[in-house]
């Protein structure tokens, strides 16, 4: 069907249900607005053949993946396109509500309602996009850490585990609280990813200052020992204790090193942790108007834009819309800092496990 049938059928006003407080429906049938199919940027989404990387920074089959994915049962005809149309938009450049609300020729009220209920919903669904691998597909990311890192001896290996700051315009209150050691205020992201840069599982809210471990330390993947499973390993840097248990994290041995077997093993370990810094380079990249500047947005509201960020990053690495961190961003890496708290009793030390772990290499 060509754009300008489409534009004929389309044409019209639609009705979206309005959601509550509650996130319930209220029951309430009327018009939410003007639906213009004249508008730039709707008559680029209803080109099949356009690109849509330019305007909304995902490709198309990317973008209707999302739509996939966070369809609801209670969407009806253009409402649940529509408003992921402007929340992506609205992260993609970091726009004010006046001027997404003139770009898409609605009301800013509805920018601002779309923009935190479509957070919202993704954060409620991370699931869909962020998990961790079934017992079935370990070996293969196993793998995929033997290849990244260079050796078989990291067949065990399946994630790397790091903390990125996100800035933000820090609240009146507390605000020493977000102020990081690097002088900026900003929240932290706890991420662990795959050896493609996929993430398994994200963390994020605690403030700048706080340091990586204890984000960890109160993150359900170590509380609750969900990954990874037994026999398996995870990298962290230096920042991190090296740990068998309740989190089993191999950490790199401290410079200078004693002998040429922890020297290989910090090589191989190096190649196979930075993983997680390309990740989070590819996603400030692809957000960098959000992400890499001072978000201003309420503090309560930033964790949900980030994770946002996080999943559309694995939609799309799912769908091949791959693209190369820039180099600005690329160097936007923290050297970590030294693990400031000793060894909690709940701790078992990793350090024959890793001292094992170097001897195969």
């Amino acid at each position: 069907m060509s754009l300008a049938m489409v534009l004929k059928l389309l044409d019209k006003s639609f009705e979206m249900t309005e959601i509550g407080r509650s996130g319930r429906m209220t029951g309430h049938h009327g018009p939410y607005c003007t639906l213009d199919l004249n508008v730039p940027i709707m008559r680029l989404w209803l080109n099949v053949e356009a690109e849509l990387r330019g305007d909304f920074r995902l490709s198309r089959r990317a973008m209707e993946a999302v739509q996939r994915l966070l369809r609801r049962e209670q969407d009806h005809g253009w409402g649940g396109e529509l408003e992921l149309l402007i929340y992506v938009y609205w992260l993609a450049h970091a726009l004010s509500y006046t001027v997404v609300a003139r770009v898409f020729n609605v009301p800013k009220s509805t920018v601002h309602r779309i923009v935190h209920r479509v957070a919202n919903h993704i954060s409620r669904n991370l699931h869909r996009a962020i998990s961790f691998p079934q017992a079935g597909d370990l070996q293969a990311v196993g793998q995929g850490f033997a290849d990244l890192s260079g050796t078989p001896g990291f067949k065990k290996i399946v994630g790397a585990i790091d903390g990125s700051h996100i800035r933000i315009k820090p609240p009146a209150q507390h605000r020493i609280d977000y102020l990081n050691y690097k002088g900026f205020y900003s929240i932290n992201l706890q991420a662990i990813c795959d050896a493609r840069g996929k993430f398994l599982d994200i963390f994020v809210g605690y403030p700048g200052s706080v340091h990586d471990t204890r984000v960890m330390k109160n993150s359900s993947v170590y509380r609750a020992g969900r990954y990874p499973p037994p026999g398996f390993m995870i990298l962290g840097d230096g920042g991190y204790q090296c740990l068998d248990a309740p989190v089993c994290v191999m950490t790199p041995y401290k410079e200078p090193v004693n002998g040429p077997i922890q020297a290989r093993y910090n090589y191989h370990h190096a190649k196979g942790r930075s993983i997680i810094e390309r990740a989070f380079g590819m996603m400030k990249t692809r957000w960098r108007c959000t992400l890499f500047k001072a978000l201003e947005v309420r503090p309560t509201f930033t964790p949900q834009i980030i994770a946002s960020c996080a999943f559309l990053h694995n939609v799309c690495m799912d769908n091949g819309d791959l693209l190369e961190p820039d180099e600005d961003v690329a160097r936007d890496v923290f050297d970590p800092q030294p693990p400031r708290d000793p060894l909690a009793i709940n701790e078992r030390p990793g350090h024959a496990t890793r001292d094992w772990l170097a001897a195969q290499l």
